[in-house]
């Protein structure tokens, strides 16, 4: 076993050796081949190397012949560039020294004209100096023969020319007024009368009493109470007076504002009803009463506003409409005329073509200020515009409301339409009262203006103060100015009398000659 062992091992050791051996062998020849590979790269690598160079350097001088013949291509360029350059100075050169001929030439010219006009100028000098005296001579010699200095003449030809202006003037105006006012005239007629037709309303005349039907004599001393203490609560707490007399069965109420007789009227109806009368229950119904009239009050002015057809208003101005129900202007109840003037409004507007709907409200705003005018001082227009403007309505309306009686002057057509609506419902027959004294009185202050006129010998008025007309000195006043006079005499009205509606100004002159057959 042993032999074997060292046969295992003898063999192990000569295998190693020959590996060894083969190893080296295959090692050596491996360098070998790499060495010459190495020196065929290196070889290769210069040949390429060297080929390259070559054509880099053919490039290099193609690339440097070509950048060669483009510069003087180029060069060329400039060149002619240049000489065309050269060529056009030289043609500017030769203009401008040919203007510089002409301009020396006009120069020339420009100094020999300038002498030549001198010489005119002063024979025309000379002339004007001839000329002058000439005139001088002449003023002189016409003065000598008209016996007139320069200055009167000179007066007397103005006043000649302002006579024939004036006439021509006034014939100008004469017509074209006659011709406007028959045009606007018969259109303005047409709209009113066709407002006045739409529109008819009832005219009741407001009094300033009321009566109270008693059930029987006996009330009048439980009215009156113990010393008169009830009377005095009543007429304390309403601010009317009670006025009980022999009038059978009937106790009249006095007092200028028609909304606290309803008041006492209503309060005292209740009292006599109730049969308990004393001044504790007297306040009590009376406080009642001006609650319940507060909503009464609020549902008047919210039917004249269905009735109108305007909407949209603040409920203080609603107020302020029921108000106007209890209140009257000449006799006329202020809300009903405001509704007339609200309606008359609409009309007039639909027929021009404006808006309905602005021309009822300012209508029917217009005197909104008549409801507080006892408690605000200043005209009632103004108060009612700024109750208006509180209360946000629109420019349009209030100035419609403070123009409606030239508070301001009216500066739109609603305005204007609000005057005439105004107007037409405070002028109709019967819608208000007047006084004797004070018809009369308008109509002397009428007369009295149109003769104050130089050249009127008498003036009438007529038609209840509506037509004036005026008879003028024939010999004082020519056809031609009496057109102005009845132009003056129509302004001076507008400026210094009140009065509803127009006056129609009629201006007369005529020439009689009077003869007798014998």
């Amino acid at each position: 076993m042993l032999y074997d062992i060292s046969i295992a091992l003898g063999g192990a050791v000569v295998g190693a050796a020959v590996g060894y051996v083969l190893n080296r062998y295959i090692t050596s020849k491996q360098l070998s081949e790499s060495k010459n590979l190495g020196d065929r790269i290196v070889s290769e690598a210069r040949k390429e190397a060297e080929a390259l160079k070559k054509e880099v350097r053919i490039q290099a001088q193609d690339e440097l012949y070509n950048q060669k013949k483009e510069q003087e291509l180029e060069f060329r360029d400039r060149e002619a560039a240049l000489k065309k350059q050269e060529t056009r100075l030289q043609e500017k050169e030769e203009r401008l020294e040919q203007k510089l001929e002409k301009a020396a030439f006009k120069e020339s010219e420009a100094i020999e004209l300038e002498k030549r006009l001198l010489k005119e100028e002063k024979k025309i000098d000379e002339m004007q100096i001839e000329l002058h005296k000439s005139l001088e001579d002449q003023a002189q010699k016409l003065q000598e023969i008209s016996g007139l200095t320069m200055e009167e003449a000179r007066n007397k030809l103005m006043e000649d020319i302002e006579a024939r202006t004036r006439h021509e003037a006034a014939r100008m105006i004469r017509t074209i007024e006659t011709e406007a006012r028959e045009s606007a005239s018969r259109k303005g007629k047409e709209i009113l009368a066709l407002a006045l037709q739409r529109y008819a309303g009832d005219y009741v005349s407001e009094q300033s009493v009321t009566a109270v039907t008693l059930p029987s004599e006996d009330m009048k001393g439980r009215i009156i109470g113990r010393e008169g203490r009830n009377i005095r609560a009543l007429e304390a707490a309403t601010g009317v007076d009670l006025i009980i007399d022999d009038t059978p069965e009937t106790v009249v109420l006095s007092a200028f504002s028609p909304l606290r007789r309803e008041v006492a009227k209503q309060s005292l109806e209740r009292l006599i009803t109730d049969g308990r009368i004393h001044p504790a229950r007297i306040e009590e119904i009376v406080k009642k009463v001006e609650e319940e009239m507060d909503v009464k009050l609020r549902e008047i002015g919210e039917q004249a506003t269905f009735d109108v057809g305007v909407h949209g208003i603040h409920p203080e101005i609603i107020l302020l409409l029921g108000k106007l129900h209890y209140r009257t202007s000449f006799s006329q109840n202020v809300l009903q005329h405001s509704l007339e003037v609200a309606f008359l409004c609409g009309i007039m507007a639909a027929e021009l073509g404006l808006d309905e709907k602005s021309a009822k409200r300012a209508g029917l705003l217009h005197d909104i200020g008549k409801a507080v005018d006892h408690e605000i001082e200043g005209p009632h227009a103004v108060i009612g515009a700024d109750l208006a403007k509180k209360h946000g309505e629109s420019k349009e309306i209030i100035h419609a409301i403070q123009a409606h009686h030239e508070d301001i002057p009216p500066a739109t057509i609603l305005a204007n339409l609000v005057q005439a609506a105004d107007s037409l419902s405070g002028a109709r027959p019967g819608a208000r009262k007047e006084l004797l004294e004070n018809y009369v009185k308008r109509l002397e202050e009428l007369e009295n203006v149109a003769t104050g006129f130089d050249g009127v010998s008498k003036a009438y008025a007529i038609q209840a103060g509506r037509e004036i007309r005026v008879m003028v000195d024939s010999d004082r006043v020519a056809d031609e100015k009496t057109y102005v006079l009845c132009k003056e005499i129509a302004n001076k009205i507008e400026t210094t009398l009140t009065y509803p509606g127009q006056i129609r100004v009629t201006v007369i002159r005529e020439k009689r000659a009077v003869g007798y057959a014998k």
